[in-house]
């Protein structure tokens, strides 16, 4: 894989000018059977930013060039019988694809040959999907909040593990953002972000010591994840907990440089945690509605949420929180993600026309 594009970035003083000469391109699916861009449920970029998918509720899934907007360019993905709800790129390949749809399945794609490699029963409805950064493991998660793991090698097919059935509403989760997968973080219908040990255990299994320090404990890399027999009740060991909002956390992102944990929650606020002492630094309060998505530029500098009431997307600088630029929308906007490696290009659904691309048509930045 491609290594991570050099770039200088822009300080606050200087984005609002820069952001501001970005041009807007369209990319317009004819595949898509619903009435408008707002059927996307979900988008992501892949690893180098090369490509992009989107998923709708119409079970249109499909892979795009952010540089060649026809769609006689991109790829349409099929298999799917129900609305996509997910997409989650492999963080070690560029061209492998994980969706989870409301058909039950989580579909692992090669994107390079159009073809599904893995087809894995969940036994429920999908909600989310999310990979170890090691690419060893993918962790779906149905509408029950049962989270299911799926563990990859090069050598094997893609096989479920035992599922982890949880006790509030779950909604995402991101492993560790380096090496094995040893520390889960979740969010939670209660308000709370519980940051987990990895992997899951029989619940006889000690808790974790509770006098680990906080920051060492949910970057640590020095566990490796091992499927266990799926006779075994499984459980997760919580490290530590994050009280961050007074309703529901529904998304969370880290920073590129794993300084920050933006948690977006149902009260319309982004809380932004330290991660070094799990402090809130401070929180961003310009969305009208449920946080739907947050997403952190590729320099950890600049952070932006998507939600499904009002309309606009504001630009909010990571350590100050200062709003610096605002993209303009004519409906709500509930998936945005920024470009992964080196450019200050967003991606966001919502708008009439299908996926926008904040750069991909030009501009000086």
């Amino acid at each position: 894989m491609a290594p991570a594009a050099f770039r200088k970035s822009v300080p606050k003083d200087r984005f609002p000018s820069a952001f501001a000469s970005l041009k807007t391109q369209t990319y317009n699916d004819p595949s898509t059977r619903g009435p408008g861009s707002h059927t996307i449920r979900t988008i992501a970029w892949n690893p180098t930013g090369h490509l992009i998918a989107t998923g709708s509720a119409d079970r249109t899934l499909r892979i795009w060039n952010p540089e060649k907007p026809q769609v006689k360019n991109s790829t349409e993905l099929r298999g799917h019988t129900g609305a996509i709800e997910r997409v989650a790129w492999n963080p070690t390949k560029e061209a492998e694809l994980a969706s989870v749809s409301s058909d039950g399945t989580c579909r692992f794609w090669d994107v390079k040959t159009r073809t599904c490699i893995a087809s894995i029963a969940l036994g429920g409805e999908g909600l989310t999907v999310g990979w170890s950064s090691d690419g060893t493991v993918a962790l779906a998660g149905r509408k029950d909040d049962t989270l299911i793991p799926i563990y990859l090698s090069p050598d094997t097919p893609p096989t479920a593990g035992q599922p982890i059935a949880q006790s509030v509403q779950t909604n995402q989760t991101i492993f560790n953002p380096v090496g094995p997968p040893t520390t889960l973080l979740l969010t939670t219908g209660d308000g709370s972000v519980k940051i987990c040990s990895w992997p899951p255990t029989p619940p006889t299994t000690a808790v974790a010591n509770s006098s680990t320090p906080l920051h060492q404990s949910a970057m640590a890399t020095s566990r490796s994840s091992t499927p266990v027999p799926p006779s075994t009740s499984l459980s997760l060991q919580t490290l530590h907990t994050l009280h961050a909002h007074t309703s529901a956390c529904v998304s969370l992102a880290l920073s590129p440089t794993s300084r920050y944990l933006a948690i977006g929650g149902s009260d319309a606020l982004i809380s932004l945690y330290d991660t070094h002492d799990w402090i809130c630094r401070r929180t961003l309060s310009s969305l009208s509605g449920s946080v739907k998505t947050v997403s952190f530029s590729w320099d950890g500098s600049y952070v932006i949420g998507g939600s499904d009431e009002g309309t606009g997307i504001d630009i909010a600088h990571a350590e100050s929180g200062e709003i610096v630029a605002r993209i303009e929308t004519s409906l709500p906007a509930p998936c945005v993600s920024w470009h992964p490696n080196g450019k200050y290009w967003i991606a966001y659904s919502g708008d009439p026309g299908g996926l926008k691309i904040v750069g991909a048509a030009g501009g000086a930045m």
